[in-house]
């Protein structure tokens, strides 16, 4: 009786925890949530200052081997063709890495798009609560239109349809 017991609470601590098993805290369809932060220039931003433009937001770190996959496609197929659109906006955010860091990787790879650090988690806590590289992509409506978790070839080309639908 006792393992019975036993067994049943710890099923269900279980399916409690695991119940989410990607760690997301937002989905499709959602408002983003609100947020700040510093831009590369130190200049303070809110997520608020680009309604009516599409954002896409990625979370990244520079040790992740997906992240260090999807990146270069990041820089060729959506910075190099989506940066000088005004009604596109793209946040990259180093999670749990500093300005130093993220510098020297940029360099490194010869990325040209900003880099935002996300030392704590802070930004990415509001989003999700494990798993990297993940992308979000905003509608002008503050809403989130797609959500992707990890790199796959599959994903991201679903990420290019969707900002290639939605980026006037």
């Amino acid at each position: 009786m006792k393992k019975t017991i036993l067994l049943s609470l710890f099923l269900a601590f279980a399916t409690l925890v695991f119940a989410n098993g990607t760690g997301t805290k937002v989905e499709t369809g959602q408002s983003v949530p609100e947020f700040k932060f510093h831009d590369q220039n130190g200049k303070k931003v809110s997520i608020s200052d680009f309604k009516g433009k599409v954002v896409m937001i990625n979370f990244f770190a520079t040790w992740c081997p997906p992240c260090r996959k999807e990146l270069p496609e990041v820089q060729k197929q959506i910075w190099d063709k989506y940066k000088d659109n005004p009604n596109f906006v793209m946040l990259v955010f180093g999670r749990e890495q500093t300005a130093d860091e993220l510098n020297k990787f940029k360099k490194e790879n010869h990325y040209t798009f900003p880099i935002i650090p996300d030392e704590k988690r802070k930004i990415f806590s509001l989003f999700a609560e494990q798993s990297i590289p993940r992308n979000f992509v905003i509608g002008p409506d503050g809403k989130i239109i797609f959500e992707s978790i990890g790199y796959t070839p599959k994903d991201f080309k679903n990420l290019l349809d969707v900002l290639a639908r939605n980026v006037q």
